[in-house]
C-alpha cells in the first residue's frame, strides 16, 4: 500500500506528494527522488523517513497519478482551511450580529446584541443595548484600537458609497468621579462642553469654530444631544446612560454628502439607547 506524504519548499513555494522514497512536483510535474526531509511537513515519523534519498524506480504513469492526489490533496486542504477561517471569524468575540431584515424602504435596525463582549470591567455597568437605522448596503466592519475612538469604539458600519458610522462607548468618569451610575448626559453638561471634549477623539483634530450647529431632543425621556460639523461632513449624537456615554457618528466626503446628506441625517436622528 502506497503511503502519502504532504510536502513543501519555502523558498519556490511548491508542493510535491511523495510515494515511498520519491515526490512528484507540483508545479512542473517532475518526478524527484532528492526531497531534503526538512521540507516535509504534516507528515508521521515514517512518512518522513520514507521521503528521505533513497532508490526506487516509478514509471510514468504512477507519476501521473501522484500529481493528480496531491493536486486534490492542496486543494482538499485550502478549502478546509477557508472553513476553517470563516468558523472562526464569525466566532470573534463581539462578532454577533445585530441587524434586523430590511423593511419596506431597505432599511434595517441595528441593536446592540445582548451577548456582545466588550466594556465590562469590574465596578462598570454593562452596556446598555442601542439601536440605530441602517440602509441595506451598509456592512459592519471590524473594529481596530487603532481608530479614532481607541479602545472606546464600540461599532463601526461602512458603505463605500454614502459614508462611515461608528459608535463609541465611554466612561463618564473622564467627566467627573462624581457622576454616579445613572448619569443624564445633563448631569454631564451642556452640548459644546460635550462635544468640546470627544469632539478631538472623533474628528482627530479640535473641533473649535467646526461646529455649525447643535440641538437637543428628547426621546423616551433621554435626553440626545445633535451636532453638525464641518470636518468635513459629520453628524454625531450623544446620550448618557448608567455610568457611560454614548456616541454615533456619521461621517462622509463631499461627494458623498451631496448625494446622500438626508439619508445620513435619518441614521443620525435614529440612535436610541434603551432605557
Amino acid at each position: 500500500m502506497s503511503n502519502y506524504c504532504l510536502l513543501s519548499s519555502r523558498s519556490s513555494e511548491v508542493f510535491a506528494l511523495g510515494v515511498g522514497p520519491s515526490a512528484v512536483c507540483g508545479v512542473t510535474g517532475e518526478y524527484t527522488r532528492s526531497v531534503p526531509s526538512r521540507v516535509v511537513v504534516g507528515c508521521s515519523a515514517e512518512d518522513r523517513w520514507k521521503a528521505r534519498p533513497h532508490g526506487g524506480a516509478v514509471n510514468r504513469r504512477e507519476a501521473i497519478t501522484q500529481l493528480g492526489a496531491g493536486a486534490l490533496a492542496v486543494t482538499f486542504l485550502d478549502r478546509s482551511a477557508g472553513r476553517s477561517a470563516a468558523v472562526q471569524q464569525n466566532q470573534l468575540p463581539g462578532r454577533i450580529p445585530g441587524l434586523s431584515d430590511a423593511d419596506e424602504k431597505g432599511v434595517r435596525t441595528y441593536r446592540r446584541p445582548d451577548g456582545k463582549s466588550g466594556g465590562h470591567g469590574v465596578g462598570w455597568s454593562p452596556i446598555i443595548p442601542y439601536t440605530f437605522k441602517v440602509p441595506t448596503d451598509w456592512q459592519e466592519i471590524p473594529v481596530s484600537i487603532a481608530d479614532l475612538g481607541g479602545t472606546e469604539i464600540d461599532l463601526r458600519f461602512q458603505s463605500p458609497s454614502e459614508g462611515n458610522i461608528s459608535v463609541i462607548v465611554a466612561p463618564v468618569l473622564r467627566f467627573s468621579s462624581e457622576l454616579g451610575d445613572n448619569v443624564k448626559i445633563e448631569d454631564i453638561g451642556e452640548p459644546q462642553k460635550v462635544i468640546d471634549a470627544f469632539g478631538p477623539e472623533i474628528t482627530g483634530q479640535n473641533v473649535e469654530g467646526k461646529v455649525r450647529n447643535m440641538d437637543v431632543k428628547k426621546y423616551g425621556g433621554r435626553t440626545y444631544y445633535q451636532y453638525e460639523l464641518d470636518v468635513p461632513h459629520m453628524l454625531v449624537t450623544a446620550t448618557a446612560a448608567g455610568n457611560r456615554l454614548y456616541l454615533l457618528s456619521v461621517t462622509a466626503n463631499g461627494r458623498q454628502w451631496k448625494k446622500f446628506a438626508p439619508d445620513l441625517r435619518d441614521i443620525q436622528d435614529s440612535f436610541r439607547v434603551e432605557a
